[in-house]
């Protein structure tokens, strides 16, 4: 090893004054010579010495070892100088006290990339050289002055370098302990290059083998100087001298042992910066509690509340439009005033709300929803998508005096009666969304669904798998008060109120009052007699023991000797007989339910809750009845008068006339006379029949005499005009859906259920993206009830969520200042270790790597004590929440992605607040870290 010191210059700057530390400085090293610098204070003995071990910059010349010039050097070329090729040994020891002997020893050659069990070894056996292969366990404070500068000396030759630099190294040491150590520092210099400091003239002239006097930063004296030929030697060149890199496991583990020394206090700071986290968290906690709620009650809301979309349904936005422009004025027709003029508007506004009434494509709009893959799938909640069908059938029973009543009016063959009748019947059935809108439709066009099943009876929801046939959202928000939930077709169970009542209506439709009570009730009710309160009670057995029969529309179809098929629906004598041959199904009330107190969903329609299994039975015992078999061979002919559907020509309605007059009964043909007589008396005609003017005087049998008379001799022209006037022949397809033929591909409505008002919204968005793909006749229209009546939830749920995260901000901005000043702190603190981990080739990257190991770890110590206590907190704190909000139902609650997150924000947070801070740490010169107390 040479090492060549060339005129370095070297000069300090404090404002305007300059000190010169160097002043030209030549000086050439041997490889394995005892060198001692000698000099007053501040005569630049240190600078020197830095210089040399690479912890200071000269500011001109050059330092050359072996060759290698350091003037292109760079801070990582200076590093691996220092790792590789210098020792030091220091006044004050500069031992890392939180590190015991053994690791500090070990520092210098973890830098070097050293493996573990290889650096153990050497550490040890140069401890053992030393004379400390005892102590290695030993912290530095357990040691005595002479043995910490012992393991110094270990430490700068652990790894084997070319120059061991000592500055002051007994100036701390009583007389008998500089001995030891000046005498092993001479036995380190029979093998290598060894430069000492020192103000003692009489050791350097007993142990060193040369030495050197410095005065004013000159060299005024050197005892054996070592004069190089420079036109021998080759130029120097830039070369590298190896890689010094500081693991993350040592970063870790120094900052980690240095916690563990001051362990009061990093628990008094990891507590402090978990101040910001236990506030986040408990935020956290009470926003989750409360989420969940609002989730639960969107869930519910929902579930009480789907997306409807029936076959037919208003066109509401059309009905608003038009609601809208007529409160503004903007309908008011622009005219002088000088006559009187129509007002049209109610016209206008009939003809509204007829047009906005939407027929609705259900069968393609159901393939899509049926469609994995569609956009619609990812907003349907827990209880999916459920299809209805308008099942049609007729419940009969017999009353306590054994008359047989019907379930859709009592009586049978009773439309609907007076108006009071009705309302007092059917007022009672509207239990749904849907039934509302049905009434309506039926109000505004006129249209009635011919054979519908009783309105009285609803299906229950099932639930998501086929053998589920009641749905969990039914039985958590319904209570068995008797008997049990059907599990089966013919099981249903009677639907009471919270308060345990039933309409009226409905037990006499039932049966379980006498039907002449009923007829009595409605005649004082059309008679305007006023109806006083009365308490009527039933037994739970005698509800349960209530026998109804169930005959589906097609079979109220009997098929007669001429193989026509004729409705007996209106017959009570004939509905008796289909319960007598068994062509009725029995059913069976097998429970009384009611909603439970402050129930979310009771979504039953109705009093009487039928499975879908029924439904799947009626939909394939429909499909192969006899009726509806016979029809479906012959599409052509009615099977109820054997007509030719809408006929082509005027021979079919010629003898589809002629068949029709002869299937009249009496009373019929009566009243076709008196139709034709009424037409000829208007049109001058004579129809040859007595009492032509008007009819009324002749009976029943002699207008139908005359009747037959006069067709026995009508040409075929009277016979097209009764066909086109008074023979019905219907439609085939009118005639399968008053059978009760359904396809499966075809519900009457649907009802799509979210988990919530923004999955609402994304089916919502899905349909109008539907909408915009589908032909214009496969449009969707629909009621949206939750975004009218529940808008303004989402707007409120958005404001807390925002005010929640302004109290996080605030809280996350506190813990980071908070942690970048405990940084700061612990850089002020460790600056003289930061000078000893550079003395030992430790990059800017390698110091700040400690510090932010050090800063994770009080972060991960911040973070799990802000989860610890927030857990703590919240068992009272749940107390006060429900005390002071008088409900169970809202409890704070950290979940465990959340109290991860928290821990894992923690320590990113420390890390930001601990950048500046260790980037300062990073950029502390070593020599002037080194001298800090």
């Amino acid at each position: 090893m040479v090492l060549q010191i060339k005129d370095i210059h070297k000069q300090y700057k404090t404002g305007d004054f300059v000190q010169k530390a160097l002043d030209g400085v030549t000086l050439n090293l041997r490889d394995n010579e005892f060198v001692a610098i000698l000099g007053p204070s501040g005569s630049g003995k240190t600078t020197l010495l830095n210089i040399i071990g690479g912890l200071d910059r000269y500011d001109s010349g050059d330092l050359v070892i072996n060759g290698t010039s350091t003037k292109q050097y760079r801070d990582r070329d200076w590093d691996s100088y220092r790792n590789h090729t210098i020792g030091f040994v220091f006044q004050s020891y500069n031992l890392i006290p939180h590190q015991s002997i053994l690791a500090n020893v070990e520092l210098a050659l973890t830098i070097s990339g050293i493996p573990r069990s290889q650096r153990r070894q050497r550490a040890r056996r140069a401890l053992a050289q030393v004379g400390l292969g005892a102590h290695v366990h030993k912290k530095p404070n357990q040691l005595s002055g002479g043995q910490m500068q012992r393991v110094a000396i270990a430490r700068a030759l652990v790894n084997d370098p070319d120059i061991v630099l000592a500055d002051e190294p007994t100036g701390a040491l009583d007389s008998d302990t500089s001995v030891q150590i000046m005498d092993l520092l001479k036995e380190v210099a029979r093998d290598r290059l060894v430069v000492m400091v020192t103000h003692n003239p009489d050791l350097a002239e007993q142990y060193a083998t040369r030495i050197v006097n410095l005065r004013d930063g000159r060299i005024v004296d050197d005892s054996d100087p070592y004069i190089i030929d420079e036109s021998e030697a080759a130029p120097a060149v830039h070369r590298t001298m190896g890689k010094a890199s500081m693991s993350f496991g040592t970063a870790v583990a120094l900052s980690f042992n240095n916690l563990k020394t001051k362990l009061a206090r990093t628990i008094l700071t990891s507590f402090a910066g978990s101040i910001g986290i236990i506030g986040i968290a408990l935020i956290l906690s009470v926003s989750t509690g409360v989420n969940n709620y609002i989730t639960a009650i969107q869930r519910d809301t929902m579930t009480a509340y789907p997306i409807s979309i029936d076959a037919k349904s208003w066109d509401l936005q059309s009905l608003l439009e038009e609601s809208a422009a007529n409160a503004n004025g903007e309908r008011t027709k622009d005219h002088k005033h000088d006559a009187v003029y129509a007002d049209d508007s109610s016209f206008t506004q009939a003809s509204t709300l007829t047009s906005s009434i939407a027929e609705n494509n259900l069968t393609a709009f159901k393939q899509y929803l049926d469609d994995p893959d569609s956009e619609i799938q990812q907003y349907v909640g827990s209880n999916g998508i459920h299809y209805s069908y308008d099942v049609k059938f007729s419940v009969i029973s017999r009353d306590p005096n054994g008359t047989l009543v019907n379930a859709d009016g009592v009586d049978f063959g009773d439309d609907t009666g007076s108006m009071s009748s009705m309302m007092a019947t059917k007022s009672g059935s509207m239990s749904s969304m849907s039934d509302v809108t049905a009434m309506q439709m039926s109000m505004v066009t006129g249209e009635t669904d011919e054979n519908a099943a009783p309105s009285s009876f609803g299906e229950i929801m099932p639930g998501e798998s086929d053998s589920e046939l009641i749905s969990p959202v039914v039985t958590d928000n319904y209570k068995v008060v008797s008997g049990t939930w059907p599990a089966a077709q013919d099981e249903v169970v009677l639907v009471a109120d919270q308060n345990n009542e039933i309409p009226l209506s409905t037990l006499y439709e039932l049966g379980l009052l006498p039907a002449s009570d009923y007829d009595d009730l409605m005649k004082r009710l059309d008679d305007g007699e006023k109806i006083d309160e009365q308490t009527i009670r039933l037994d739970y057995d005698q509800v349960l023991n209530q026998q109804l029969y169930l005959i589906p529309a097609c079979d109220q179809y009997v098929r007669g000797d001429d193989g026509r098929y004729t409705y007996v629906g209106d017959d009570a004598e004939r509905m008796g007989e289909l319960i007598d041959n068994g062509t009725a199904m029995p059913l069976k009330i097998v429970g009384v339910v009611r909603p439970v107190e402050d129930a979310d969903a009771a979504n039953i329609d109705g009093s009487v809750g039928y499975t879908h299994a029924l439904t799947d039975y009626l939909i394939d015992h429909t499909a192969s009845s006899p009726v509806v078999t016979d029809q479906q061979a012959n599409q052509n002919v009615n099977v109820l008068n054997g007509m030719t559907f809408s006929p082509s020509d005027d021979a079919t309605k010629v003898a589809d006339a002629r068949t029709y007059v002869a299937g009249l009964g009496v009373t019929q043909k009566a009243q076709l006379a008196a139709g034709l007589m009424d037409e000829a008396a208007q049109s001058g005609m004579d129809m040859g029949v007595a009492g032509a003017a008007g009819g009324t005087a002749a009976s029943e049998e002699m207008l139908a005499q005359q009747l037959d008379a006069y067709l026995a001799t009508a040409d075929d022209a009277t016979f097209i005009h009764i066909y086109d006037e008074y023979v019905s022949t219907g439609d085939y397809d009118d005639n399968l859906s008053a059978f009760g033929v359904i396809s499966r591909d075809a519900p009457s409505s649907i009802r799509i259920y979210c988990d919530s008002f923004e999955d609402k919204d994304g089916v919502s968005d899905a349909i109008d993206q539907y909408n915009a793909d589908a032909s214009e006749q496969d449009q969707i229209t629909y009621v949206d009830y939750v975004g009218a009546l529940m808008s303004s939830v989402t707007t409120i749920v958005n404001v807390i969520t925002y005010v929640l995260i302004a109290f996080v901000a605030v809280s996350l901005v506190v813990s980071s200042i908070m942690i970048g000043i405990i940084t700061y702190i612990s850089v002020l603190e460790r600056t003289k270790e930061i000078g000893i981990l550079r003395a030992m080739g430790a990059s800017k990257h390698n110091v700040s790597s400690v510090f932010n190991a050090e800063t994770g770890m009080i972060g991960l110590c911040s973070g799990l004590i802000g989860v610890g206590v927030t857990l703590l907190l919240l068992i009272p704190g749940n107390a006060i929440l429900h005390h002071f909000m008088g409900t169970n139902e809202v409890s704070g609650v950290l979940p465990v992605p959340g109290a991860v997150a928290l821990v894992v924000l923690s320590v990113v947070l420390t890390l930001i607040g601990g950048i500046i801070p260790s980037k300062k740490a990073a950029r502390q010169d070593p020599a002037t870290a080194l001298r800090t107390e």
